[in-house]
Parts: structure tokens; C-alpha cells; sequence
């Protein structure tokens, strides 16, 4: 079992793990590039050690994200995660989310939620 207290914060996202699955958070007013979105995958792989997990995504800090970057986080945003529950609110990040659903195509089965227990419900049949 993994410590509930395993965590890891770097300038755009906090990461932690419970219950089996890992929460990725970005902080509010983040402005996501290619560069950044590089940065959180990689302290992300490394955080995960090699081990795979489903992913809670909260998107609500994001108020924006390019096209490279959101190109980016569909392939190699994936690596190590069993499945992605990205949590928005139903305005601007709905809008981002469905738009990155739809065109960018993720590699792992990735759904998107405005209701955190569904999304956790959703998790719960990849662990």
C-alpha cells in the first residue's frame, strides 16, 4: 500500500497518491505550453517511479493551453497512467477538455467530468 502523505509540487501542478490513484492538480491560473507541459509530465513520470495508476486530472487552474501542448499531454501525457479522469468546471475547461477529447485524441481511455465522485467512480474500475 502507498502512504497517503507521498506527494510532489512543482511551479504549475501538485501531485499526490490515495486510494490508488494518483491526483494531478494544476494551480490556479495556469497558462500551459509545450514547455510546461513537458515539465509536469516528466516530475510526473518521475514521481510515479515506474509504477502505473489511474489519473485524476483537475483542470480548473488551467485558464489556457496551447495546441502544442495539449498535443503533447494526449501521447506522452499518458505514460504510466491506466486510465485519465479530467475534472473541469462546466465553462472554460469543458470547452478545453472536450476540444482535447475530440482532436488530440489521448492514448489511454480518458473521460471528462464536471462531478468529482463520478469521475473517482470512473478511476475505480482501473485499479
Amino acid at each position: 500500500m502507498i502512504a497517503a502523505h507521498e506527494s510532489y509540487e512543482n511551479q504549475n501542478a501538485k501531485f499526490w497518491i490515495e486510494n490508488g490513484i494518483l491526483f494531478f492538480e494544476y494551480k490556479a491560473n495556469s497558462a500551459i505550453d509545450l514547455h510546461v507541459a513537458m515539465r509536469v509530465v516528466a516530475d510526473r513520470i518521475t514521481f510515479q517511479n515506474e509504477r502505473h495508476f489511474p489519473v485524476f486530472c483537475d483542470t480548473r487552474g488551467i485558464i489556457s493551453i496551447d495546441k502544442a501542448a495539449r498535443d503533447y499531454l494526449a501521447k506522452s501525457g499518458s505514460l504510466l497512467a491506466k486510465a485519465v479522469a479530467l475534472m473541469g468546471s462546466e465553462n472554460v475547461s469543458m470547452t478545453m477538455s472536450t476540444f482535447y477529447l475530440q482532436i488530440s485524441k489521448p492514448s489511454v481511455p480518458t473521460q471528462f467530468f464536471t462531478v468529482e465522485q463520478e469521475a473517482l467512480d470512473y478511476l475505480k474500475g482501473f485499479l
